[in-house]
């Protein structure tokens, strides 16, 4: 049905066309009629098994963008993915499913700001910091917990307030919080970064506890990212974005212990280097290709078993969410990024949901 085909239905207008699958070609595709259907302010499916399908081109053509929902199914026996813009903003860098409130949130790093999106109202709230937001986390009691440029607070959205929990880096101007989540074992996991052009492997990884004791669990990172955590808790993933490799440990959720590091994964130039990062149920790691424009399935001993294609040039991060856990939130950027591109990919700086087949791990609160 086409709620299936959607997962649950479409935010305003209607479903009118369903398209593919492309033969050969953009022609095929029928960019004229796709311009008159979304201008129209009707939904389109395009099932684009051909990889026809240049948004640039459509976009030129004057097809409404955010009204197609772009699948490219690997192969025919896989279930079709439909990709669609829920939102546009800017420089994304982490996404939170919040399943008890039904909401999304994300940090806009250089705005220095955390915003909450409710899928069923379309209510939008803002929070605004003192300084760029690097990660961030839910807690039981309704605050975050967040990671801003040099220290982890505690944020109480109802009053406001901000509690100082653990400073990290103070007494290093080049570096920067950066990706973060909270794990099995209830604390909190942030990286840092080299935040100058030419990095330097001077950043880490540490785990905040909730009384704030700051542990420095990882040294020697250049662009620390792509925390996750296997759905038994006992594997930890975590990727160095400019080092381009993704390690592993065996993590033991009671305490936080983490031992065994080796190598999971280097992409290659087409697949991406690793950004953001989330885990399936059946033990896939799925990894936003920030520099190739692609999210990539890895299998649970390294392998891309999927490599999907984006209409975004920079994914930043993935999450699971919604109802059942199998729609995929993906940040993308536009900040600092040439004009030239933006035109070629008017999709960048937005949040792409992206349904799968497979359900995601979800992710922990603070203290629990």
């Amino acid at each position: 049905s086409i709620d299936a085909l959607v997962g649950g239905g479409l935010p305003g207008g209607r479903l009118s066309e369903i398209v593919g699958p492309a033969s050969s070609g953009r022609t095929s595709l029928g960019l004229g009629l796709l311009a008159q259907a979304t201008r129209a302010g009707e939904w389109v499916a395009l099932v684009d098994e051909a990889d026809a399908f240049d948004p640039a081109s459509a976009d030129a053509a004057g097809v409404a963008l955010p009204r197609v929902l772009w699948a490219r199914p690997p192969d025919t026996s896989r279930a079709l993915r439909c990709c669609q813009r829920l939102l546009a903003a800017g420089g994304f860098a982490l996404v939170v499913w919040d399943a008890a409130g039904g909401r999304l949130l994300w940090a806009d790093i250089t705005a220095r700001r955390i915003h909450a999106y409710t899928l069923a109202s379309e209510d939008h709230v803002v929070w605004d910091f003192s300084s760029e937001v690097g990660a961030f986390g839910l807690c039981a009691d309704g605050r975050l917990v967040v990671g801003l440029r040099d220290g982890v607070s505690l944020f109480d959205p109802a009053s406001g307030a901000l509690e100082a929990l653990a400073a990290i880096e103070a007494d290093l101007p080049h570096t920067r919080l950066n990706d973060g989540k909270v794990g099995p074992d209830g604390a909190f996991w942030i990286g840092s970064m080299d935040d100058r052009p030419e990095r330097q492997p001077i950043a880490a990884l540490y785990r905040v506890s909730a009384d704030g004791a700051c542990a420095r669990k990882v040294d020697g990172l250049m662009v620390s990212n792509g925390l996750a955590w296997s759905a038994d808790a006992r594997r930890m993933f975590h990727s160095d974005s400019t080092a381009n490799r993704i390690d592993i440990w065996d993590f033991d959720p009671a305490n936080g212990a983490m031992s065994g590091r080796r190598s999971f994964a280097e992409p290659t130039a087409e697949q991406g280097r690793p950004d953001g990062a989330a885990t399936d149920v059946k033990g896939g790691y799925w990894s936003a290709g920030v520099s190739a424009g692609r999210l990539n399935r890895f299998s649970p001993t390294g392998e891309v078993i999927e490599s999907i294609p984006l209409p975004v040039p920079a994914p930043t991060m993935c999450a699971f969410g919604g109802e059942d856990m199998r729609t995929l939130f993906v940040t993308s950027l536009c900040d600092g990024r040439p004009a030239e591109l933006i035109a070629r990919y008017p999709l960048s700086g937005s949040i792409l949901m992206l349904r799968v087949d497979v359900e995601g791990v979800p992710v922990g609160q603070f203290g629990e």
